[in-house]
């Protein structure tokens, strides 16, 4: 065994959470308590939380890195994403710490993205301590709480040390935390002190060269690409020649740049130490997962492990009569560039060509990563088009096999039965039922992937806004068999032009309308909901007849019901088969594959044809 040492100078920390549990307010009170703020300094709420769209849905949509000092010793902290859609971000995370900070919400206990990282953490049998936040709701019962999070523990398998874990009671917004559960905290310094107690430093081999494994790439506009891991050994000087290790070659370079984190910025180093998380600038060809070591002392470590994707979309350029109005960015050869900069930097998807070279295939963990992608495009300037999201499948021995979910649903009991009667009708099984007899029940079901895409938005239509599910990836198993995705059908201009009220409210009857009057429509866009299971193609066009005979009372005012205005998760989950997504920086619109009704219909008759009807 090398004589292995530790460096008490570093500490490296993961926060994990379920999404809205608090954990960015936390990391904001151990910036404003470590002294990375001026005491004047004027800060935003939830810095951790930089990209525009994390900060409009309130979750941490990719992991990022900072650091406080604590007596003299430094703290990284990376605040992990709590979505299962974002797996690879929490893989990437855990890769570069040696502990983690478990949060969970003093009522709501833990849910079941904290069951997914925390699983990931226990795994990589990192310590962990736990916090239980937000004692001072009303409605908060930490006892219980803490209870849970022990069946937890013991649920996914934690040995003997990990279940000896320390709790301390926090109000994350007031920046208090105390280990007494009747005592009020007057600050996080209990926090900290059992940050540097409990997470042992990182562990190294002096005699070591230096090591480094890549878990993360960033862009700066002077530096390039910038490359972001732990030091796994050995220190690392300045102007040192380096070899960066990929699965398949190897490239020798020197660092034009070596930073750390200091607070939230980057600061320029001479010498990094084993254990601390590094920033270099100077190479461009590199790919989460490689190593970087000493150009005479090549080491290759071991490649992060990243859960296989389960969702595949297609992206192609926008074919419809209004391309290029209103986005920047139309070539296919750009929206190619941009998915293969977006597979570079995020491990869990991966970006493959189609048989047809005029679209891309995109495979991720769940719709809702790949819709993140599809807004951050659309924010750029890109005008694109996306299918219907599919799940990927398997065979195995002649059996079909699909993704499985693990569904928990917490809902009032009323709506027991109809979330039980939809989640059966898409193939789903019950596998257990608590009741305690407060109003609302928790069930848990084991679903096809496939049943989930489109369900969401009915399931929060048939709880009255009131239920809250929450999936878990659960391995594959086999197929089990076919249901119908939508009981309704489409309503489907059939011509290019402008809505008009007077179409508008004739088509209300039929369905439930997207398009307001004054929206641009063309030919195979759909405008509309349809009450049935078929499509039909309707004017949206059509204006009243004028007469030159007039009666009082006639011509009355024309009330529309409100349209909501169309999301991009909508969108997807509305799409069948034959249809996609128009997404421009401006709109989203729905529309069908093939915009000719005349073709669509001969398409028809000839399936018709082949089933035999």
């Amino acid at each position: 065994m090398p004589n292995t040492q530790k460096n008490d100078r570093i500490r490296n920390i993961a926060i994990i959470a379920h999404v809205d549990h608090g954990k960015t307010t936390l990391v904001d009170a151990m910036f404003r308590q470590s002294g990375v703020f001026r005491d004047n300094q004027s800060v935003d709420d939830r810095v951790m939380d930089s990209m525009d769209l994390e900060r409009e849905r309130g979750i941490t949509i990719a992991a990022k890195n900072c650091s406080v000092r604590w007596k003299d010793v430094k703290i990284n902290i990376v605040d992990t994403p709590g979505h299962a859609d974002f797996g690879g971000e929490v893989e990437r995370a855990l890769s570069m710490v040696d502990g983690a900070v478990l949060l969970v919400d003093a009522s709501e206990g833990p849910l079941p993205q904290t069951r997914f990282v925390l699983k990931k953490a226990l795994d990589a049998s990192l310590p962990i301590i736990v916090a239980v936040n937000k004692i001072d709701r009303a409605d908060a019962r930490p006892q219980e709480v803490l209870d849970e999070v022990y069946d937890l523990f013991i649920d996914l398998g934690a040995d003997e040390d990990q279940l000896e874990f320390p709790v301390v009671y926090a109000i994350g917004r007031d920046g208090v935390a105390s280990p007494v559960l009747e005592e009020r905290g007057e600050n996080l310094q209990c926090l900290f002190d059992l940050i540097l107690e409990r997470i042992p430093g990182p562990s190294f081999d002096p005699a070591a060269p230096f090591q480094m494994l890549v878990s993360d790439l960033g862009y700066s506009d002077y530096l390039g690409r910038l490359v972001i891991g732990k030091i796994k050994a050995g220190t690392l000087e300045e102007k040192t020649d380096l070899l960066c290790m990929t699965e398949a070659n190897q490239t020798a370079f020197r660092p034009s740049k070596v930073q750390a984190y200091e607070g939230l910025q980057l600061a320029e180093q001479k010498s990094v130490a084993m254990g601390d998380i590094v920033v270099l600038a100077g190479l461009d060809k590199v790919s989460i997962g490689d190593t970087i070591c000493l150009k005479d002392s090549p080491v290759r470590l071991k490649r992060i492990d990243v859960d296989e994707p389960t969702v595949s979309m297609r992206f192609t350029i926008n074919t419809s009569p209004f391309a290029g109005r209103e986005g920047k960015i139309v070539q296919s050869r750009k929206i190619k560039d941009r998915l293969e900069k977006e597979a570079l930097t995020n491990v869990a998807i991966q970006v493959e060509e189609s048989e047809d070279k005029d679209s891309m295939i995109v495979k991720g963990r769940g719709e809702f990563q790949l819709a993140i992608i599809i807004e951050t495009m659309r924010r750029e300037g890109f005008e694109l088009g996306v299918g219907r999201p599919e799940v990927i499948y398997k065979k195995d021995g002649g059996k079909l096999l699909e993704p499985l979910e693990h569904v928990y649903v917490d809902c009032d009991e009323a709506f027991m039965g109809v979330v039980t009667e939809k989640l059966s009708i898409r193939r789903g099984k019950l596998l257990n039922l608590v009741n305690n007899g407060s109003g609302r029940v928790r069930m848990e079901f084991s679903v096809p992937s496939r049943a989930l895409i489109g369900y969401r938005d009915e399931f929060l239509t048939d709880t009255k806004g009131t239920g809250i599910m929450n999936s878990l990836f659960d391995g594959y198993g086999e197929y089990r068999g076919d249901f119908p995705t939508r009981f309704s059908g489409s309503i489907v201009s059939d011509r290019q032009g402008q809505a008009v009220p007077y179409a508008i409210f004739n088509l209300e009857p039929r369905g439930r309308m997207f398009v307001q009057p004054g929206d641009a429509v063309y030919e195979g866009m759909i405008v509309g909901e349809h009450n049935r299971d078929n499509d039909i193609d309707v004017n949206p066009c059509k204006e009243k007849k004028l007469t030159n005979l007039r009666a009082s009372g006639k011509d009355e005012a024309i009330i529309l019901t409100p349209v909501l205005p169309m999301t991009l998760e909508k969108a997807l989950n509305f799409i069948r088969d034959d249809e996609m997504v128009e997404v421009t920086p401006q709109n989203i619109r729905l529309r069908k594959v093939e915009l000719s009704a005349q073709k669509r219909h001969s398409m028809s008759v000839k399936k018709k044809k082949v089933d035999g009807k």
